[in-house]
């Protein structure tokens, strides 16, 4: 039996960008141990301590001293936190820069928290966040109250936020692009005058298992909401960590105004990050070992060890982590909805299989740092492996890979990308990166891990 491959799971990127956010909302000061270091995280700091929250990185993990000033405790301001007219900002004061780079995360969610703030806010980004769209949070947030002001394409960064915070009511979401749309809200809602009730429209919900992580930290640090489901014409109170299928109009989040409360919070690890490595362990001949994953964990990307079960894989859970190691691989049909950050390392482990692998419902790839959809297909195209693309979703065909083949591939910028493409190393193809240190968006040591498993 080869020697088994032990690593830690970098901390939940996810799980991160609530916390920091939660933190510094709160009328005080709290600890967050064990928070992701990295691009997108640097981003999120960047934002909340240009609105008035401090940072200090401790050896113990980041001091973070919350924005007080909002009877619901907690408001994210402008002029780092100084006292404003009741109106917002004076006509033709400078907002505060909020430069969200590359992470639609941080856009999202910053986004509507500094809605529930007092002032003026630039909203910004490289390039790319330029063309991905924000129109429908910000269509749900203009009724109570903020003033957009479109710097560009109307509906997409960059744009200035001017607030004197929200209203609340009745507030109607679509989530067919992006879940952060609903987590952003569920953030803001608590610092609003009046309770708010937000509902989900459109016609499918995406990646929902990340709006029960915000629910979760926002839990955590003291802010409850109401998860009530529409059924024989009543809305029943349903604990969120049991509700798992979402249909629109059949569920929604009643908020009232509430105070965050500071504490001391640990940061648990990252399946996203994880994927790579649980991968490593089905494709190659050493079994992978990763510590510091919650086996009880509301991340969607979990799955990972379902899809990898599903396609021959072994796993196996001890005292210490999961144990992932190979086996005949064989093609499968996904319905990757509800953890789409799965999809390129699939791909990866798809095109590595016997037999076509089929994965739908996940056209809001589209828009994220890539069209991830076309980027996997161009980049698996390259080492033989056949793969169309469709609407929602990508079919991969295994073919034949040459050992040795030299193939550069192209990470559009994109973390994702980048490292799921390192798996192919694992069909002995020699591979070269245009730009692999984009993985620091999100997990700024992966190269020294994988390193581990090569």
């Amino acid at each position: 039996m080869p020697s088994t491959v032990t690593i830690k799971a970098p901390a939940s990127k996810s799980v991160s960008h609530r916390a920091f956010i939660c933190a510094a909302l709160a009328q005080g000061t709290s600890l967050v141990k064990d928070a992701l270091t990295s691009d997108d995280l640097i981003r999120t700091r960047g934002c909340l301590e240009a609105c008035g929250a401090r940072f200090v990185n401790t050896t113990e993990g980041w001091e973070i001293s919350g924005v007080s000033g909002q009877p619901q405790g907690g408001g994210l301001r402008q002029n780092n936190g100084k006292t404003l007219g009741s109106a917002g900002a004076p006509e033709g004061a400078v907002p505060a820069d909020c430069d969200v780079h590359e992470s639609g995360t941080t856009c999202r969610l910053i986004t509507a928290v500094l809605a529930a703030g007092l002032g003026r806010f630039h909203i910004h980004g490289a390039p790319r966040m330029h063309t991905r769209p924000i129109g429908q949070l910000t269509r749900a947030l203009a009724p109570q109250g903020p003033v957009f002001d479109w710097q560009g394409q109307p509906g997409y960064p960059p744009f200035i936020i001017q607030t004197s915070g929200l209203s609340g009511g009745d507030v109607t979401i679509p989530l067919d692009e992006s879940s952060q749309y609903l987590s952003g809200l569920l953030l803001a809602a608590p610092m609003a005058s009046h309770p708010t009730t937000l509902h989900i429209g459109g016609d499918k919900v995406v990646s929902w298992p990340y709006v029960s992580l915000t629910l979760m930290v926002m839990a955590d640090f003291g802010v409850d909401v109401a998860v009530e489901a529409l059924e024989d014409g009543q809305w029943r109170r349903k604990i969120f960590t049991q509700v798992t299928q979402v249909t629109p109009g059949l569920i929604r989040f009643a908020v009232t105004p509430s105070r965050y409360r500071p504490r001391h919070y640990t940061v648990e690890g990252d399946w996203s990050n994880a994927s790579y490595f649980l991968a490593a362990g089905a494709l190659g001949n050493k079994p992978v070992h990763v510590q510091g994953l919650r086996r009880d964990s509301l991340q969607g990307d979990k799955a990972i060890l379902d899809i990898l079960a599903s396609m021959g894989a072994a796993v196996h859970w001890d005292e210490t982590g999961v144990t992932v190691s190979g086996g005949n691989l064989h093609g499968v049909d996904l319905d990757m909805g509800s953890c789409p950050d799965l999809v390129p390392t699939v791909c990866a482990v798809a095109a590595q299989a016997a037999g076509p692998t089929t994965i739908r419902n996940v056209a809001h790839l589209r828009i994220k740092e890539s069209d991830r959809l076309d980027a996997c297909a161009t980049e698996l195209r390259k080492t033989g492996v056949d793969a169309v693309t469709f609407p929602d979703g990508i079919t991969i065909t295994p073919r034949p890979i040459q050992p040795g083949l030299p193939v550069s591939f192209c990470t559009y910028g994109d973390h994702r990308l980048a490292m799921s493409m390192s798996l192919f190393a694992f069909a002995g193809v020699n591979a070269t990166l245009d730009n692999p240190g984009c993985v620091a968006k999100s997990f700024p040591g992966f190269w020294d891990q994988w390193r581990l498993v090569r």
